[in-house]
């Protein structure tokens, strides 16, 4: 177990959630149960899958909701082309957004690998 606040890609998520939440006043109200729900729900599936994998007891399960965390931010990403293509977002914003998601998503597969090669590693004694 660690304290997942101490970990940049649980920082850099939980940034990019409430960022998210800025940029999701400005869409129309009749996307509240559909695109502004679903990337509520997909963006904060980020650091809370980071957080509860952080309190597993084993690095396979942490890894598990890493990869999940890692599906999220995939989402995440297709959901902001989306609200871009729908004209929702600007592209300069939409290029901002990408590239926060973006580092996220390879810290997180940095971050699956080392978990992965320590959990071979432990595993190995």
């Amino acid at each position: 177990m660690q304290d997942y606040k101490e970990l940049i890609v649980w920082q850099k998520s939980h940034e990019l959630v409430l960022s998210i939440y800025e940029l999701l006043r400005n869409f129309p109200k009749d996307e509240t149960f559909n695109l502004i729900s679903q990337l509520k729900r997909a963006s904060t599936s980020i650091p809370t899958n980071i957080a509860e994998g952080a309190g597993r007891f084993t690095q396979k399960d942490f890894a598990s909701y890493l990869q999940v965390a890692l599906g999220s931010s995939h989402e995440v990403e297709y959901l902001i082309l989306l609200s871009k293509d729908l004209g929702f977002l600007s592209t300069e914003n939409n290029n901002i957004y990408s590239q926060h998601i973006n580092e996220i998503k390879a810290m997180l597969i940095s971050l699956i690998k080392k978990v992965r090669t320590l959990n071979d590693a432990i595993c190995d004694f």
